[in-house]
């Protein structure tokens, strides 16, 4: 059995005049709850051994906000994950060696959010899991999915949805 951690990047400056969207960094509060997510990744032994990760800056520094790791996981900066759709998403994950046990990626919306909804085989997880991805998938938030068979093999519907935990669901931890 494959887990896939699927992570939005936490709250980011809004993009404005100087300042393209690849370059936004965390606001205060992102970072706050990137590091309760982290906190809260280690608590559940939700422990990667591959994280995919957009090089847009905000996607960084959230990665960054995880760290350390009990074991560090093998980390590939993916320029193509910039905004990349669901579909594109799949693709890379999809190229997985099967020797990797658990994959983090960490994106963007509305993509990963989509992906996620994609993958979700219908009626699995918690009642209140799917309730919160299909309300959306605020910054920050992390999506676990328990997958059987090979990573080349996994589509649409295929994947157990174990989980969803945004920072709020952190208490005072996250915002």
């Amino acid at each position: 059995m494959h887990q896939l951690l699927l992570l939005r990047h936490a709250k980011a400056v809004a993009e404005g005049p100087g300042l393209p969207d690849p370059a936004r960094p965390l606001t205060a509060r992102g970072r706050r709850d990137a590091l309760a997510m982290g906190r809260a990744l280690h608590a559940l032994g939700l422990q990667p051994d591959l994280v995919l990760a957009s090089s847009a800056r905000r996607i960084q520094e959230t990665l960054e906000c995880l760290e350390p790791w009990p074991e560090a996981p093998l980390i590939e900066t993916i320029d193509r994950l910039y905004l990349a759709s669901a579909p594109e998403i799949l693709r890379l994950v999809n190229e997985v060696a099967e020797t990797v046990r658990s994959v983090m990626v960490i994106g963007h919306n509305p993509g990963l959010r989509a992906c996620a909804v994609l993958l979700a085989a219908p009626g699995s997880g918690p009642e209140r899991a799917r309730r919160m991805l299909a309300e959306g998938l605020p910054t920050g938030t992390l999506v676990e999915f328990a997958c059987g068979g090979a990573w080349a093999h996994l589509a649409a519907g295929q994947a157990r949805l174990a989980r969803v935990l945004s920072p709020r669901d952190l208490g005072d931890e996250g915002t």
